[in-house]
């Protein structure tokens, strides 16, 4: 196969109209010739850090819409189904994976469960990460978020580390926040990257002590405002990520549109390539191409080197996305799962009050860190109760793995003015978490999804929206284009009937029982202070 057109070769920061010959998947030779044509030729993208779960879609079906949009390789962190089904999990998206000419490129899940104060479906072990390790699959020891653990010496942690460094693979940190002499400290541990840098000032602390960034932009999370003027200096130790990445956003665009953005902004345009196709390939050891004689012939073709729209991709010489349509077929998928929570009734979330006044969680748009306040409580019959007024609901989750008493609290910031959201997405441990009105409603929209063993679900007392997700409850294997449809049909629902003003009300949500991200979370046992890492009262 020969393709003829300019190409952009990041490496030598050279653009020169040429000829790519392509035998057996791999680029045979690149020739410098005369000529010109509308077409330029550049390395795919790649994903620098996301979880494919989030997409809730399966690897293969994520891979049909990643594609159009020029990305060709993802660096993904599988503990989503880790926390579920443990092991078997992560080879579940191995497996699924190496069915589509995609290069999925996972991680051995480094903290399931996320943390000892939450329950979880399934538990990594030292000697689980040891063995995931050994795999080529697997490429790097995934997000250590506990950093207390690597800052305090914990024998676990540190036997995670040092079974990664045994075997050459890198470790990707996870540090929100952390700064200064500890920030040192738990890059000098050994973690290579963090994703997690929502201010500048962390990410430049990061960088000094040779920690690369990964600069996020997903559905809830967005970082990307902040952390592109790291491009004018720090370009060499730069990475492009989702992390988190609903499936109607996916329609919409993946790395492409950060690519966009920067060069939208002024930022060179090797610097934002070498970020968003270098940088991975060989800080992770992936057997992506990047346009070089001998390479897996993995490029992407665009008509313009401004907006990137991507008028074909290619994979190890497959031509698998062409002018905005998938080209990958839908493969069969199998349904995997660990649920165990039966239907619930309106009192089991009723509370007593204690005091006259609460803690409550302040959700904030576009971040997964929260914050936290005191408040009076708004009681009635001796229940404290949600103020729609004062956009104070509740807030509940539910353990899915046992049947226990939900945990409930108050949290401020999703704008709900009637119905209830619920979703079996709850990072880490994928427990049920809702937000709703009153106790009725959160009941209907938890029960939603205990009836499809997993799923996402939108209530008022006139519907019930249901997306169900049966692999693992926290994923579909249908059609990544229609799961996406629905998904945005739900959304719709939650802004414009139930009034929510979130940008991203489910994935928000979904983050809303993250115990490592500060400041104010709930788990299914507790409301929980991130920053003194101990559980808190709801009453004060």
């Amino acid at each position: 196969m020969m393709i003829r057109g300019n190409i952009v070769d990041v490496l030598r920061r050279e653009i020169f109209f040429g000829t790519l010959r392509i035998e057996n998947g791999r680029i045979q030779s690149i020739e410098r010739v005369k000529g010109a044509n509308d077409t330029y030729i550049l390395p795919g993208f790649v994903d620098a850090h996301v979880h494919i779960e989030s997409s809730m879609l399966v690897p293969s079906e994520f891979a049909r819409l990643a594609v159009v949009h020029g990305t060709v390789a993802t660096v993904s962190d599988p503990h989503e189904i880790a926390n579920v089904l443990g092991v078997a999990g992560v080879q579940y998206m191995i497996e699924n994976g190496r069915q589509t000419p995609f290069k999925f490129y996972f991680g051995a899940p480094s903290c399931v469960p996320a943390t000892g104060f939450e329950t979880a479906g399934a538990r990594i072990n030292t000697a689980d990460v040891e063995a995931l390790l050994q795999q080529p699959a697997i490429k790097y020891l995934a997000e250590m978020m506990n950093y207390p653990g690597v800052l305090h010496g914990d024998p676990e942690v540190l036997a995670k580390i040092a079974a990664a460094q045994a075997v050459g693979k890198p470790i990707d940190g996870h540090a929100p926040g952390l700064r200064g002499d500890d920030a040192r400290r738990y890059i000098e541990a050994g973690m290579s990257t963090d994703h997690e840098c929502y201010q500048i000032n962390e990410a430049l602390d990061k960088l000094r002590y040779g920690m690369k960034i990964i600069i996020r932009e997903g559905s809830a999370a967005k970082n990307f405002a902040e952390l592109i003027p790291l491009m004018a200096r720090h370009a060499d130790q730069l990475m492009f990520g989702s992390d988190d990445k609903h499936p109607d956003d996916l329609i919409a665009g993946h790395i492409n549109q950060l690519v966009a953005s920067a060069l939208q902004l002024g930022y060179d345009l090797f610097d934002v390539l070498q970020a968003a196709c270098v940088n991975p390939v060989k800080h992770y050891g992936l057997e992506v191409g990047l346009l070089q004689p001998g390479d897996p012939a993995d490029f992407i073709l665009t008509d313009n080197l401004q907006d990137f729209n991507v008028q074909a991709t290619y994979i190890n010489g497959q031509l698998v996305a062409e002018k905005g349509k998938t080209l990958l077929p839908r493969v069969a998928a199998g349904l995997v799962n660990h649920f165990e929570a039966t239907a619930k009734a309106p009192d089991d979330f009723r509370l007593i009050a204690e005091t006259a006044q609460i803690r409550v969680i302040k959700a904030i748009d576009g971040a997964i860190v929260t914050e936290s306040f005191i408040a009076p409580a708004t009681i009635v019959n001796g229940s404290p109760v949600a103020s729609i007024a004062q956009d104070i609901l509740k807030i509940a989750v539910v353990n899915r793995y046992a049947n226990t008493a939900p945990a409930v609290a108050f949290i401020q910031g999703f704008g709900l003015r009637t119905g209830a959201i619920a979703s079996c997405v709850g990072h880490d441990s994928h427990n049920i978490i809702a937000v709703g009105v009153d106790d009725a409603a959160i009941c209907r929209a938890v029960n939603a999804v205990i009836a499809h063993r997993g799923g996402i679900s939108a209530v008022n007392e006139h519907e019930t929206k249901v997306l169900p997700l049966p692999v693992a409850g926290i994923m579909s294997q249908a059609d990544g284009y229609l799961i996406a449809e629905k998904y945005a049909e739900i959304d719709t629902f939650v802004k414009k009937v139930l009034g929510s003003q979130l940008s991203a009300p489910f994935m928000t949500l979904s983050f809303m029982a993250l115990l490592v991200i500060p400041e104010l979370k709930l788990s299914d046992r507790g409301l929980f202070d991130g920053k003194q890492f101990a559980f808190t009262p709801l009453f004060v």
